[in-house]
């Protein structure tokens, strides 16, 4: 499974920003690609961003695109989400995990799905006047 180390979230008013940051390792496939999921009470984990395994290729839930990047340090493995124009329906609790993944002649593909996650605690993110 992969091990993780999430930081950063918090409380931050409407319109605002606030940065997530997650650093793996031990993947259990060749793609590599890492996503942020967010939990809600009562819900189930939606997928809001992912990044493939090589930092080149990204994909994003409708309700962030345009608000949200994805990034990787491909010298760590740390994968970044900046989250801009915060809203309160962004609010939630981020996980970080594994996701699936493919190679097509464009090259790698991620996909908001997890793969083998650990979850861990997650980051909660409140956005709030």
């Amino acid at each position: 499974q992969l091990r993780i180390r999430e930081s950063g979230g918090g409380l931050v008013q409407p319109g605002g920003s606030l940065t997530l940051s997650c650093k793996a390792s031990g993947f259990t496939d060749g793609f590599g690609g890492i996503g942020w999921f967010r939990q809600v009470p009562g819900k189930g984990r939606v997928g809001v961003a992912c990044i493939t395994g090589d930092g080149i290729t990204t994909k994003y839930a409708d309700s962030v695109k345009g608000r949200f990047t994805i990034s990787k340090d491909n010298g760590d493995n740390t994968v970044t989400l900046s989250m801009n124009s915060l809203n309160t329906e962004d609010t939630g609790i981020y996980y970080c995990s594994e996701v699936a993944g493919s190679r097509g002649r464009s090259g790698l593909e991620c996909y908001l799905a997890a793969r083998n996650p650990n979850w861990g605690q997650g980051l909660q993110v409140t956005v709030s006047s």
